[in-house]
């Protein structure tokens, strides 16, 4: 499972708006919005929908490795 912070870090480095990735995740801008403030607790299927889109808009998700969390824009393929 990703992170609040991390959605919000891979939406950051794509400089996508709310309304862009939840276009993209096919949820609502608002309940990305309370997602990113964890202000709910976002069901699973929407988390991956999330991921989903920015897996596909070029990011990847870096899982616990004993240091933290992350994510990083993918190397294009050349």
């Amino acid at each position: 499972m990703i992170t609040t912070a991390q959605i919000r870090a891979a939406r950051g480095l794509l400089k996508w708006t709310q309304a862009t990735l939840a276009h993209r995740a096919g949820v609502s801008t608002v309940t990305l919005n309370m997602i990113e403030n964890e202000t709910v607790r976002p069901r699973a299927n929407t988390v991956a929908a999330i991921r989903g889109a920015l897996e596909q808009g070029g990011t990847e998700f870096l899982e616990e490795d004993g240091v933290g969390v992350g994510v990083k824009l993918r190397r294009a393929v050349q």
